[in-house]
């Protein structure tokens, strides 16, 4: 069964970015469709970037467009998905997971959730 690891979280003041990694172990994700998802501190996990396997394809919660980029490298040994994550704000300061198999904007969709990346935007 494919484990996912989320890493590259932190604190950063508004305006800042970051960069999240996903990568996979225990089998291959290069031919499956990946999603971010966060979860803000009290509320509902939700949708934030999906990219389908070849990458080609793309969608981004309205709240990150312009602002975040998802992409992938299926040519590493570790197969890694990113979240690139431009001109933060507070409101994004959330726990971010990825996730596999579908681009799905309900976290439903989605089982076996890994432990997520914490990330915090200062004002």
């Amino acid at each position: 069964q494919v484990q996912l690891t989320e890493s590259g979280g932190g604190l950063v003041q508004t305006g800042g970015s970051l960069r999240l990694s996903c990568s996979a172990s225990g089998g291959a994700i290069r031919y499956i469709s990946m999603v971010w998802f966060r979860q803000p501190p009290g509320q509902a996990r939700e949708f934030v970037a999906a990219i389908g396997w070849d990458g080609k394809y793309t969608d981004y919660a309205d709240s990150v467009k312009g602002r975040f980029t998802i992409s992938r490298d299926n040519a590493k040994i570790q197969e890694t998905v990113y979240l690139q994550m431009n001109d933060l704000k507070p409101e994004d300061t959330a726990v971010y997971y990825c996730n596999l198999g579908s681009v799905a904007h309900d976290p439903r969709a989605y089982a076996n959730w890994g432990q997520g990346t914490q990330v915090t935007v200062s004002s």
